[in-house]
C-alpha cells in the first residue's frame, strides 16, 4: 500500500486577527474552499504555532479549514503572554472563532498538545464537533508529565536530557517544572532565553524516529523557544487546569462522534498506552497504532493515516 503524501501547499483565501479579550489576539488563517467541509486545526505545544505545512492536511478542495496561532505563540499577541493563558481560555477561543467561521459544527484535528485541546473542546462542546482526528495523544496526567520531565524518556535520550538539565543545578533536579518555571519567569533576559531554548530543543531531539538535525535547531531559535517553553512549561506546572485523569473519564461524551486515533508506538514525548485507554474509551475512533514512528505527524506512517482520516470525513 503506497503511503499517502501531504496536498500541494495552498496560500490562505483570508487571514485576520481576532480579539479575544484579556488584552490578547488570535491570529487565523482560512484555507481551502470557502463553504465546504470545515474544520480546525489545533496545534501543538501548548505554544508550538501554526506553520504552512498544517495546511496540507486537508483536501483543499473538500475542506474550508481555519487554523490559528494559539493565545501568546506564532503571530497573535501578546508574544509569550502567560495571563489569561489557560486550557479553558483556548477552548473558550475555539467556540469565538467556530462564530466567526459561521458554522454549526466542525471536524476538530489536533496533535501532541492539540488532541488534549481537542479533546478538551469536544468533551465541552459535543455538538459543535463533526468528526474528530487526533495524534500523539496526551492528556496532561501526572504519570505523563513525570515519563517526560522526570524519568522514562531521560533513560532512551541520556545525551539530550543532560543537555536539558544542564541550567539547573543539581539541588533542584527533583522538580525540573519548577525549577525552569522560575527560569522562564525570570525578569532577566539572558536566563529566560538559556532556558527557553534547553527546554525546547529537548522536545526538539526527542519527537522523531530518527535524529533531524534541523528540526533540533528550528527549536532552538530564539522567538520560537520563548514561547514554546515559557507558554509549555507554564500549562504543565497547573497541570493545564484539569482534574486528574479528567481527559479519559469524560470520554463518554465523545460517544456519537466519529473519529481517528493516530499515535506512533515509539512516540517518546506522549506514551502510547494513553492512546490505547483513549481508544477503549471512545470505541467509535478508528485506533491506528504505527509501527516505525516517532511523535511527529511528519513520520510517515503517521502522516498517510491522517491524510486517509481527512479523506474520510471531506
Amino acid at each position: 500500500m503506497t503511503l499517502r503524501d501531504l496536498y500541494p501547499l495552498t496560500e490562505p483565501y483570508a487571514t485576520g486577527m481576532l480579539e479575544v479579550g484579556d488584552g490578547h489576539a488570535v491570529y487565523y488563517e482560512r484555507v481551502g474552499t470557502p463553504g465546504a467541509t470545515p474544520a480546525v486545526f489545533l496545534h501543538g505545544g501548548p505554544g508550538g504555532g501554526i506553520e504552512p505545512n498544517h495546511r496540507r492536511f486537508f483536501d483543499p478542495a473538500r475542506y474550508d479549514v481555519l487554523l490559528f496561532d494559539q493565545r501568546g505563540c506564532g503571530r497573535s499577541t501578546p508574544h509569550a503572554g502567560l495571563e489569561a493563558n489557560t486550557t479553558w481560555h483556548l477552548v473558550a477561543d475555539i467556540e469565538r472563532l467556530r462564530a466567526l467561521a459561521g458554522v454549526d459544527k466542525w471536524l476538530v484535528f489536533g496533535g501532541s498538545w492539540g488532541s488534549t485541546l481537542a479533546l478538551a473542546y469536544a468533551e465541552t462542546h459535543p455538538q459543535r464537533v463533526s468528526a474528530l482526528i487526533v495524534r500523539g495523544i496526551y492528556t496532561v496526567t501526572r504519570a505523563e508529565i513525570d515519563w517526560y520531565y522526570r524519568f522514562g524518556v531521560s533513560e532512551m535520550f541520556p545525551d539530550a536530557w543532560e543537555d536539558f538539565l544542564a541550567p539547573i543545578p543539581p539541588d533542584e533536579h527533583d522538580d525540573l517544572i519548577a525549577a525552569y518555571r522560575k527560569r522562564l519567569t525570570s525578569d532577566d533576559r539572558a536566563t529566560r532565553q538559556t532556558a527557553a531554548r534547553a527546554w525546547s530543543v529537548w522536545e526538539g531531539s526527542t519527537i522523531t524516529l530518527l535524529p533531524q538535525p534541523q528540526l533540533v535547531e528550528q527549536f532552538g531559535q530564539d522567538r520560537f523557544a520563548e514561547a514554546f517553553a515559557r507558554l509549555e512549561n507554564h500549562y504543565f506546572y497547573h497541570d493545564c487546569w484539569l482534574e486528574p485523569g479528567q481527559l479519559l473519564r469524560d470520554a463518554s461524551r465523545l460517544r456519537g462522534i466519529p473519529g481517528a486515533i493516530v499515535h506512533g508506538r515509539y512516540d517518546m514525548p506522549c506514551p502510547a498506552r494513553t492512546a490505547f485507554d483513549l481508544h477503549k474509551a471512545w470505541p467509535e475512533a478508528s485506533f491506528h497504532l504505527i509501527d516505525g514512528a516517532g511523535h511527529s505527524a511528519m513520520e510517515p506512517g503517521i502522516r498517510d493515516q491522517l491524510i486517509r482520516a481527512t479523506d474520510r470525513f471531506a
